[in-house]
C-alpha cells in the first residue's frame, strides 16, 4: 500500500497530535482523513451555493427589502 512522509515543525505536530486525540483518533487515522473530509466539505459547498443559487428569486420575493439580487455576489464569490 502506498504510503506518504509529511514533515511537521515540533509546533505543527503538536497541534495535530492535539486535533487527533480531540477527536479520539489516532495521529496516522487523523492526518489520513483529513483530504477526506476537505473534499467532503467542498462538495457540500458546492452543493449549498447551487441550492441557494436555484432558489434566489423565492428568496427575493420573500424578503423584498434585501440588498437588491444584482448588487449581491453571485455563486462562490458570496461566500
Amino acid at each position: 500500500m502506498p504510503s506518504l512522509n509529511i514533515t511537521f515543525t515540533d509546533e505543527e505536530l503538536e497541534a495535530v497530535r492535539a486535533a487527533a486525540a480531540a477527536e479520539g483518533k489516532s495521529l496516522k487515522q487523523f492526518v489520513h482523513d483529513l483530504p477526506l473530509r476537505e473534499q467532503q466539505r467542498l462538495q457540500f459547498v458546492r452543493y449549498a451555493v447551487s441550492w441557494g443559487e436555484t432558489r434566489r428569486d423565492e428568496f427575493d420575493d420573500a424578503f423584498p427589502d434585501e440588498i437588491p439580487p444584482s448588487s449581491r455576489p453571485q455563486g462562490a464569490d458570496a461566500a
